[in-house]
């Protein structure tokens, strides 16, 4: 066992270069820095107001679908917002739809100060006859508001429609009617999805969604399970049923932080509020109207958008501030910086960070309660060791090869990234080494999508080079719902001890060129999920981990995940699945879990309880 010092050591050295670095590029800037026009949340949020006629309204939120429905790789970026009120109403619903990169959110305290009479759906994507498909059904999301479903002459369309796949969550919404998570109005239908959490819900229709987890929610009805249906601190979820049907269900969720949001208070100030740590819990949070958690002035906040200097960022950050991201792509010479205890990034309108010289997008130093939630992080043109980084990897490499602990306990204050979302390739050329790398301790990871693209511009096994989705060295790290996709190693490597997984989805590269281009040279391929051999705890729940192989060579998995053989791991309802393509996975956990390949595609291998 490791020796753990009494207290941590700070990194001063390193903090006061730091310092001096932005206090020398503060001599260029301008005191509005951060003085700032805190109204200003630039051209591509819309804020909705009850007094505008449905018709107004109509009209802007369909011309963005219009604009935004196919746009998978474009550049433009949205949020609407809207304001507390009632919006349609049952003679005249209002109806529309969501596009890529488009936020929707409430401004109200509660979900049920901005009420929409209607429904505001995602449908299938279609490619031809009977390729009606939701399977890129990515970067949209829907929060903080009431629904009364109200769909008159849809036809086949009734009901509210959220068909969407991975990085589309829905949070802290209320609806009245029945839900559908398959749009099974044009076939096929298919779908990968998803993530709701903090929502209260009539009846909900799974269909042929592969895999979701719904966390910290009410939900009336839950029509069916496919591979991987993930439940936590859910009221009214289906019963712990796995493999038939497959459903892991967990009464509550060991601790959860809901998301950062923005809100109009009553006094007609804009505002963010910050949710409290819940350890245990179980439903919705707002249940009592107002959740548990910290109102916080804009005026705290930096507001910045993509024309603003990360040189200006850093010295807003440095004085103080947090800071908003409004909608739009950040190409950063340099790296975002987060120094102190507490600060939120916010990005609104799924706001994209690109670093362009190799350095990480944003790094957050070993301290309390940072919230980083709302951003999608795309890979640049140059190589980085990290996209995201929390705490030091130098000083994590002392403290492993050392045996001291230089790492805070955060554990009544942890960090937290909520919706974020990582890319490699995809939209443009960009490799990264590790997606998101994490040195702190009891960092919170709720809904995480990292993807090494197999689709889109820059997209080749030796084009957007990727090892690692989520490398993890912090202790007692917490992930509720982990999505990670086609990276070339490990997808997920766990070093620290103590970690925690509720729900997680993953697709093998569909890419390697050969058996040798994928292999440490001790077995063949590289697990999805592995947990090092020097933790001794560990614990998952509901994990399905799936390969296609395209390349049309027989590329083997020997074991889709690999944890130590250790008294405190175990790991709970995990299953392989082979789509399509060729190759196989031979096991599902060390050398556990049957074999899967083309003579039984599309069924799930699975191992209830490991070991």
């Amino acid at each position: 066992m490791r020796y753990r010092a009494s207290k941590s050591i700070p990194a001063k050295p390193a903090f006061a270069r730091l310092v001096g670095t932005l206090l020398l590029a503060a001599g260029a800037l301008t005191s509005s820095a951060v003085a700032q026009n805190t109204s200003d949340l630039g051209p591509n949020v819309y804020i909705f107001d009850p007094s505008m006629s449905t018709s107004q309204i109509q009209a802007t939120v369909d011309s963005i679908a219009s604009q935004q429905t196919g746009n998978q790789f474009g550049t433009q970026r949205y949020a609407l917002l809207f304001k507390p009120g009632v919006y349609g109403s049952p003679a005249t619903p209002l109806n529309f739809t969501v596009g890529f990169y488009t936020e929707v959110a409430g401004l109200g305290a509660s979900p049920d100060d901005v009420v929409i009479n209607g429904s505001v759906d995602v449908y299938n994507q279609c490619f031809g006859p009977n390729n009606c498909i939701a399977l890129d059904n990515f970067w949209r999301s829907l929060s903080n508001l009431a629904i009364n479903v109200n769909t008159p002459n849809f036809g086949c369309y009734s009901g509210e429609f959220w068909a969407v796949s991975q990085a589309a969550p829905m949070r802290r919404v209320h609806i009245t009617g029945n839900s559908t998570l398959m749009d099974y109005c044009t076939p096929p239908s298919f779908a990968s999805g998803g993530f709701i959490a903090d929502s209260q819900t009539g009846s909900i229709v799974n269909g042929s969604q592969q895999q979701f987890y719904v966390r910290n929610s009410n939900i009336g009805t839950w029509s069916n399970g496919v591979w991987n249906q993930v439940f936590s601190g859910v009221t009214g979820a289906p019963a712990q049923s796995y493999p038939n049907p497959t459903y892991t269900t967990l009464p509550s969720t060991p601790v959860s932080r809901e998301k950062p949001f923005l809100y109009f208070d009553s006094n007609g100030k804009y505002k963010v509020f910050v949710p409290t740590l819940q350890k245990n819990s179980s439903g919705i949070s707002w249940s009592n109207g107002s959740a548990p958690g910290q109102s916080r002035s804009i005026n705290n906040f930096f507001i910045a958008n993509p024309s603003t200097n990360v040189e200006e960022i850093n010295l807003a950050l440095l004085f103080g501030k947090s800071l908003i991201l409004t909608p739009g792509v950040y190409q950063l010479r340099d790296t975002i910086r987060v120094l102190y205890p507490n600060t939120v990034v916010l990005g609104l309108g799924f706001a994209t960070l690109v670093p362009q010289t190799g350095r990480p997008a944003l790094t957050v130093t070993d301290v309390d309660g940072v919230r980083i939630a709302g951003l999608i992080v795309d890979a640049g043109p140059i190589n980085s060791d990290a996209l995201v980084q929390l705490g030091s990897s130098r000083l994590r490499s002392l403290d492993n090869r050392f045996g001291i602990n230089l790492f805070r306990d955060h554990s009544s204050n942890p960090s937290s990234l909520s919706d974020v979302f990582f890319r490699i390739g995809g939209a443009a050329t960009g490799s990264a080494t590790t997606s998101l790398e994490i040195n702190s301790n009891d960092v919170l990871l709720d809904d995480i999508w990292a993807w090494r693209a197999d689709h889109g511009t820059g997209v080749g096994w030796i084009v957007n080079t990727a090892d690692h989705g989520l490398v993890v060295n912090g202790d007692n790290v917490t992930a509720t719902g982990l999505f990670v996709e086609h990276y070339q190693k490990e997808q997920v490597l766990w070093n620290g001890n103590g970690g925690e997984t509720i729900f997680y989805q993953s697709e093998l590269p569909y890419d390697p060129p050969s058996q040798s281009a994928w292999t440490d040279g001790t077995a063949n391929g590289y697990p999805s999920y592995v947990v090092s051999n020097w933790a001794t705890t560990h614990q998952a729940y509901g994990l399905g981990i799936y390969s296609f192989f395209n390349q049309g060579i027989n590329i083997i998995e020997d074991n889709a995940m690999t944890v130590p053989n250790a008294s405190g791991v175990a790991i709970h309802d995990v299953g392989t699945v082979w789509l399509n393509g060729s190759g196989q996975i031979t096991h599902v956990i060390n050398g556990q879990g049957a074999t899967v390949n083309s003579s039984n595609a599309d069924t799930l291998s699975p191992v209830v309880l490991y070991p």
